[in-house]
């Protein structure tokens, strides 16, 4: 009984994977990541205006 808890407790060992740097920093990279599509996504607000004669003729078949 003994022999198979201590290969059992081995065999978590070799399951325990080290991360190529601080938990911590998944964080923020994803963090990093949210912000930088916000903004993209923000880049693009009102872009349809841009151009005055197509928003006049729009309204005009409105």
């Amino acid at each position: 009984m003994n022999a198979i808890l201590a290969a059992a407790a081995e065999g978590e060992h070799e399951a325990f994977v080290t991360l190529p740097f601080p938990a911590v920093y998944f964080g923020v990279i994803a963090i990093g990541v949210f912000i930088l599509l916000g903004v993209v996504t923000w880049s693009y607000r009102d872009v349809a205006n841009r151009h005055e004669h197509k928003v006049d003729d729009s309204k005009s078949h409105h």
